[in-house]
């Protein structure tokens, strides 16, 4: 049947809804029109509202049953019903065409603890009244209702066992955060008779063969229990509680019982009027049979996470035989069987939570307690903090708010990210900074090679909303930078190598001589300067292994005793020579208190070593006469660049976690070099420092940072 113009259907004023009216509207839009199930629109319609009416008799929410599936049949449907029905109708509509799509896209495909887990928290975060999920829960009891009648002849099995196994993994669960224990309960029988149908069968069998002696012997308890609370003065109503075939099979399962050993069998539900009257109402049933070791619960002191009170006892007879019994009040029963339901009332034009005490607020915080505590205490599931897509395999994927496509491509892989070109949303492309919505499916379309633009890290052009992503992009571009650096260095020492005709020696060798670990570090302090191009040809002449040789500078004699003590640069002393340059050696940085020794270099002065220097003991041995006595003197707010290496587990947040324990200790960073490999960061800070005991303190904070296996000077 062909979508019909809105021009051509009348409708209802919206301060005038009458479900009746409502049905008697749709019922020729309809027409002979089935679902994919087979059932019919008009007979699926009619039996959400028979279960919704049941829950809360919310004219809006009737309605939007009996309108459920207009989107297929009215074009512009969403202007058809704002102007019939109202926004509120409009939304809750809406908002369950757009739950059922979902379950189509998802429901083929399997699904583990956790993406039942993730598809939940979407469904939630996809619409903007919780009363929507209720219309959800009972359009699926409606659909397995419509199998279980069907006696499964003639239906298609792959069909129902999906949808009934979807059911258990994300709906019964669903209606049980709601407290909505009526749908629970419903939802898990129907879907369990369509999985396991044989063992389905024997158990009502069993239920069925004792039915005649579990009545008589309820019948008798009730009696017993009614008669004991009246004679106490207490207004009770005593009624035996509903058989649960899924509940009996899981505590068979849970516990290793057989049948006959299952306690909930034979129960009886005790409702009083106040709080009080639940424990005086315990005493008396604990007065007349025995109560069973270790099953008492007190669900009225300590609630469920739903928000589920009551009172759980059971009792055993002078036969042996035992009984279940729930004890609470009223309003606990409402709420045990209705929910979010029982609660909950609406005004005109919107939702308005009434009565809610702090109770009941905490109550609707917990709702969602699977998903980032809720910011408002109204009745509503959308909440502003996380962003739920799927993927093209139909797996659920969370993300920040305003997350954007390549947000998704980067959690879902680092290379997608760096390679991610394009996305298309729901079928259709989409701009790489344009917000992902709840509920969409996200295809990326990545180059084969190549990495990410500078414009992502543009705050101001919207492309990433994660931090997540905004540090991996500023891995790749570090990575760069440091290849490039390393390329260029490398150039420079080969260039060194030609001019000295040298281009025979390895460098691996030479990075060796020159006392780096690898030919990469050698080459990256060449293109920084961190070492002369003489120290090449020096290298070449010593022998392999062994620390390379400062330049030679002439013999300086020793110094005379008396000499004035000069004040050298970095507030070093330099006995016995007048106003001589000194600077620090970039192989060991030493700084206050370290013990120093001072080597006369060619043009540079004194470079003053770390007395454990390896460089300056070798120095030492062949060149002691070059060696001059150094001492640190009391220059105020002088600073000396140290070198840090810190080894860690790779994490989002590590950069800033280890430069924030600098900031503590007042340590300027003036260079950070970071490198990642197989989940480990292998991190290089150059600090300015005064002395020795506060870079002693940063190592130790910095160790304590999670996820660092070491921090220590180099």
């Amino acid at each position: 049947m062909a979508a019909r113009d809105i021009g051509d259907v009348g409708g209802l004023a919206p301060e005038t809804i009458d479900p009746a009216a409502v049905r008697a509207l749709v019922v020729p839009l309809y027409g002979d029109r089935a679902l994919r199930t087979g059932e019919p629109f008009v007979a699926h319609a009619d039996g959400m509202v028979e279960i919704v009416r049941e829950l809360r008799a919310d004219p809006d929410l009737l309605a939007a049953a009996y309108l459920f599936g207009i989107h297929d049949v009215l074009r512009d449907a969403d202007e058809w019903l704002r102007a019939r029905f109202g926004t509120a109708v409009a939304q809750l509509v809406a908002d369950l065409r757009q739950l059922m799509r979902l379950s189509e896209t998802t429901r083929a495909r399997p699904q583990g603890g956790g993406q039942a887990e993730g598809l939940r928290k979407m469904l939630l975060a996809m619409v903007n009244d919780v009363r929507v999920v209720l219309l959800r829960l009972a359009s699926r009891e409606q659909t397995l209702r419509c199998f279980a009648a069907r006696k499964r002849a003639g239906a298609d099995d792959a069909q129902q066992t999906a949808i009934a196994r979807e059911t258990l993994d994300l709906y019964a669960p669903l209606a049980n955060r709601l407290g909505v224990w009526q749908l629970k309960w419903a939802l898990e029988d129907l879907a369990f008779r369509l999985l396991e149908p044989e063992i389905y069968k024997q158990l009502a069998r069993l239920l069925d063969e004792k039915r005649v002696e579990r009545e008589r012997f309820i019948a008798d308890a009730v009696a017993q229990v009614r008669g004991r609370l009246a004679a106490a003065g207490i207004d009770a109503e005593v009624s035996g509680r509903p058989k649960h075939i899924v509940s009996i099979y899981n505590k068979m399962q849970s516990k290793q019982l057989a049948f006959d050993e299952i306690y909930d069998v034979r129960a009886l539900r005790v409702i009083v009027g106040e709080v009080a009257q639940c424990y005086q109402a315990l005493s008396h049933v604990h007065e007349m049979w025995s109560p069973v070791e270790g099953e008492y619960d007190d669900y009225i002191a300590r609630p469920k996470p739903n928000g589920y009170q009551s009172l759980h006892t059971v009792v055993r007879d002078a036969a042996g035989r035992t009984l279940e019994i729930q004890i609470r009040t009223r309003e606990m029963h409402e709420f045990a069987e209705f929910g979010v339901a029982a609660h909950w009332h609406y005004k005109e034009g919107g939702r308005k939570a009434v009565g809610a005490d702090r109770q009941r607020v905490a109550w609707l915080r917990q709702l969602l307690a699977w998903r980032a505590e809720v910011d408002k205490p109204l009745p509503s599931a959308k909440t502003d903090e996380r962003t739920y897509v799927l993927t093209p395999q139909g797996r659920v994927v969370e993300l920040p708010a305003g997350a954007t496509p390549i947000d998704f491509a980067y959690h879902v892989h680092t290379e997608l990210g760096d390679r991610c070109r394009g996305a298309r949303v729901d079928g259709a492309l989409l701009p790489l900074n344009r917000p992902l919505s709840n509920g969409q499916t996200v295809e990326i379309i990545s180059a084969k090679s190549g990495g990410p633009s500078r414009d992502w890290l543009n705050a101001e052009l919207g492309y990433l909303a994660s931090a997540r992503s905004r540090q991996k992009v500023r891995h790749w571009f570090n990575l760069l930078e440091l290849e490039q650096s390393t390329a260029s260095g490398r150039a420079v020492v080969e260039r060194e190598l030609q001019r000295l005709g040298r281009t025979a020696v390895k460098l691996d060798d030479l990075a060796r001589r020159l006392g780096f670990a690898s030919v990469d570090e050698l080459s990256l302090a060449a293109s920084k300067e961190e070492f002369s191009l003489r120290s090449i040809e020096q290298a070449l002449v010593t022998t392999p292994g062994a620390p390379v040789q400062e330049t030679p500078a002439p013999v300086v004699g020793k110094a005379e005793a008396g000499r004035a003590a000069a004040r050298g640069k970095g507030g070093v002393l330099v006995v016995g020579v007048d106003s001589l340059m000194t600077q620090m050696a970039r192989c060991c940085r030493p700084v206050p208190p370290d013990e120093i020794i001072g080597f006369v270099t060619r043009g540079r002065g004194v470079s003053v070593h770390r007395a454990a220097c390896a460089n300056a003991s070798a120095l030492a041995d062949r060149q002691p006469e070059r060696l001059i006595e150094v001492a640190w003197s009391a220059t105020p707010d002088a600073v000396y660049p140290v070198d840090v290496a810190v080894l860690a587990q790779d994490r989002s947040g590590l950069l800033r976690d280890i430069s924030e324990v600098f900031a503590r200790e007042r340590l300027n960073v003036v260079g950070v070099n970071t490198l990642s490999r197989r989940g480990e960061a292998q991190m290089n800070f150059t600090v300015e420092v005064a002395d020795g005991s506060s870079l002693r303190r940063a190592l130790a904070q910095i160790a304590e940072v999670g996820g660092v296996y070491a921090a220590r000077r180099r």
